[in-house]
């Protein structure tokens, strides 16, 4: 029996249009979803308080589905920031600066470091937490503050994030708008990850080293930022302050239990990778035992840190990470909310007035689009490719991979393969664009810490993002 389209179909349609217009226009997409959720309530419920009310209806239903990224995230950076306080990341990560002696060991050194504790700590805490040691010591044997930037950021907002393995945020949202497990499209995007990554950092390490022989390198320092504060500072403590704005006199560790719990940490989160790998666990499972295994740490090291006044700083640092979470997430939720419609949400919240035969929108307009236009492997990898970069122009990266999920899902209709490529390459995409690579403002972490014009950081890795992308898009052509 063929696919029915009705008014429903053709105006979620036209809003996904109209969004991916205002993207490209660097326009905010929240009130258009908003208003596009709106009209499919009005013409799902016929009723002026049925639409108005679908509205929150869909929020609470895409808070509640990303509620455990939140979470995640919300509780990472929480511990991440007692870490910095006490000077626990500085111990942790000091014992590798000693095989950076080298301007190439150091750039591949920050990188690496940067992808492991991205992995687990997500790259914005992640270059806090390591950006005070490794820098000075980076410009200290020749890389410029702009290098160091460029490896921290292509291989933690790039690398880490688009594959995000450990927390599972980002294929978490991807999957969930795609109806794929998350598991699926985890598998179907490491080697688009391997790919993406080798090639974009390789050309990134190519271009600095020719631009330096040649002379045409741009340092791109901002005035009164430098990093080199951080190397005439006399102390830790100072270097600290001169990078994260934190006064650390107040939480003096001792020096062996600073190293004891600099052990300890580390040991922990890679206990959670070995008991993931020997139970299996996935998804949401993989995602509580991290999530449990930092609630631990922040508490156990607040207690020490703070003594006395433990039990009240516990709770500030939960919500120095919430206040996080939600500045990350809020503008995700309403988008979300709208494309979740795609899907099992339309009829969960607006009931089942979708024709029998339907499947949910995004499938039908699969179906429906197989049947009037041929699509193969190659317009499918390049649509989503382009679709994902198109998402990450708002610089959040998060924003819109929902939708790339989404358009994954109605090209693997009509193709009859390749879901969960497609959707790996939609999120891949989505993320080294706008997760913090090309677009200026997602980029002011790295380039704060480096102090690095955040648009001289951004011209550097223009090209060699653009060839990774073109590569990885080729190869997910013939994954399809």
């Amino acid at each position: 029996m063929g696919i029915q389209l009705t008014a429903i179909h053709w105006v979620y349609l036209a809003f996904i249009v109209f969004i991916m217009g205002l993207l490209i226009r660097r326009r905010d997409t929240t009130m258009i979803c908003v208003v596009g959720i709106f009209a499919l309530g009005l013409l799902a419920t016929e009723t002026l308080h049925g639409s108005v009310s679908g509205i929150f209806s869909s929020f609470i239903y895409a808070t509640k589905e990303l509620m455990g990224t939140i979470m995640i995230i919300s509780i990472i950076v929480a511990m991440s920031r007692v870490l910095i306080r006490t000077g626990i990341n500085e111990t942790m990560v000091a014992p590798l600066t000693r095989f950076l002696r080298t301007p190439a060991m150091a750039y591949w050194g920050i990188g690496l470091i940067m992808l492991v504790t991205s992995f687990f700590f997500w790259p914005s805490p992640a270059v806090a937490l390591i950006g005070a040691v490794l820098l000075p010591v980076a410009l200290r044997v020749g890389l410029p503050a702009l290098g160091a930037a460029m490896a921290m950021n292509l291989f933690g907002h790039g690398i880490a994030l688009s594959g995000d393995y450990i927390i599972q945020g980002a294929p978490k949202l991807t999957a969930d708008a795609a109806g794929l497990p998350v598991s699926s499209v985890m598998e179907a995007s490491v080697p688009l990850v391997i790919v993406m990554g080798v090639v974009t950092t390789v050309v990134a390490f190519w271009m600095m080293r020719r631009d330096l022989r040649n002379g045409t390198w741009k340092n791109g320092l901002v005035s009164g930022a430098s990093p080199t504060a951080a190397l005439t500072a006399e102390n830790e403590e100072q270097r600290a302050e001169a990078i994260h704005g934190v006064d650390k006199e107040s939480l003096k560790l001792s020096p062996m239990l600073r190293k004891v719990l600099a052990i300890l940490i580390p040991l922990l989160f890679i206990l959670d990778v070995a008991v993931m790998f020997v139970l299996k666990l996935q998804g949401g499972d993989a995602t509580a035992l991290v999530g449990g295994t930092a609630v631990f740490i922040l508490i156990a090291v607040t207690l020490l840190a703070h003594r006395n006044q433990g039990l009240e700083q516990v709770t500030s640092y939960l919500i120095d990470g919430f206040v996080f979470g939600f500045k990350v997430f809020g503008p995700v939720i309403p988008i979300a909310a709208f494309f979740y419609l795609g899907d099992a949400a339309f009829t969960e919240l607006f009931g089942k007035v979708l024709p029998g035969t339907s499947h949910g929108i995004v499938n039908d307009l699969g179906v429906a689009l197989a049947g009037s236009v041929p699509l193969n492997g190659a317009v499918g990898s390049v649509t989503l490719t382009v679709t994902g970069a198109i998402t990450g122009l708002d610089g959040s990266g998060f924003s819109g991979i929902s939708l790339a999920g989404s358009i994954a899902h109605l090209f693997a209709t009509a193709i009859g393969s390749g879901a969960a490529t497609l959707t790996a390459l939609g999120q891949v995409a989505a993320i080294w664009v706008g997760g913090g690579t090309l677009i200026p403002w997602a980029l002011i972490p790295a380039a704060a810490i480096c102090g690095v014009s955040p648009f001289e950081l951004a011209r550097r890795n223009l090209k060699p993002v653009l060839i990774g992308l073109a590569v990885t898009t080729v190869v997910a052509m013939f994954l399809v």
